[in-house]
């Protein structure tokens, strides 16, 4: 049991953001290809999925694919393309099996069309469920959303009212243009194999949120890590602007 006594549960993160990092690592120190790597990772996201959604965690948070990971190799892109195509489609059975709300956060219309396809069955097939929201980054950045945050509220306003509308801006009104209006910001953020980088994750929303930095590699990560993790958190003192929370 991951809760001792009842305030160890009060202070269960509501929202978890993990960094999966490290599956070309992992597969090089297998001798596998990098491909098997990521193969892997998907089915260690899969387990993680159903252990937060367990534990009672409200909203997970993951970066699967960056808007810099298309400059990888074309092979390598490639083969994370076919993970996607079969992964989406294992996950609606993972999610329905668990009570779990799946949706994409990112930039989808770069995918191929048959992916688009799928994201948008993946998240008409869960939407109905009430537990766990678990939101998937891909063709993600932190400067990109904003970017694109900032877009629709000029496509939104009439030219006219802009300059207006932009001077009383406030941070709440700005985070409802952002790919996770709706979604209270995270509490913890874990990042694997040992790397101490937000790399371009949600970086509004993390402003004052508590990291964890785990060093085994993705593939690796597991119920107790992800244990750790959140031991680790609700033995922190939060504090906002200086003062506890």
């Amino acid at each position: 049991m991951i809760f001792q006594n009842n305030q160890e549960q009060r202070s269960l993160p509501r929202h978890i953001a993990i960094i999966l990092d490290g599956n070309g690592r992992w597969a090089a120190s297998h001798a596998l290809p990098r491909a098997l790597g990521h193969k892997k990772g998907c089915e260690t996201l899969e387990q993680t999925v159903e252990d937060c959604a367990r534990l009672g965690i409200e909203y997970l948070t993951v970066y699967g694919f960056s808007t810099e990971n298309w400059k990888r190799s074309e092979e390598e892109v490639g083969a994370l393309m076919q993970l996607f195509r079969f992964y989406m489609k294992k996950l609606i059975t993972v999610a329905n099996a668990n009570n779990v709300r799946a949706k994409m956060i990112g930039e989808r219309s770069r995918f191929p069309e048959d992916i688009q396809k799928g994201i948008s069955e993946l998240e008409e097939s869960t939407k109905a469920n009430t537990g766990m929201l678990f939101s998937f980054a891909v063709n993600y950045g932190g400067r990109d959303e904003m970017i694109r945050a900032i877009r629709k509220i000029a496509l939104e306003s009439d030219p006219s009212e802009l300059s207006e509308k932009l001077s009383h801006l406030t941070e709440e009104e700005f985070s409802n243009y952002l790919d996770t209006a709706g979604t209270p910001d995270p509490d913890l953020v874990i990042r694997t194999s040992g790397e101490f980088r937000t790399s371009n994750f949600l970086l509004w929303q993390s402003a004052y949120a508590e990291y964890y930095i785990s060093s085994v590699y993705w593939p690796d990560f597991n119920l107790e890590e992800l244990k750790k993790a959140i031991s680790s958190y609700q033995n922190r003192e939060r504090r906002f602007g200086g003062r506890k929370a």
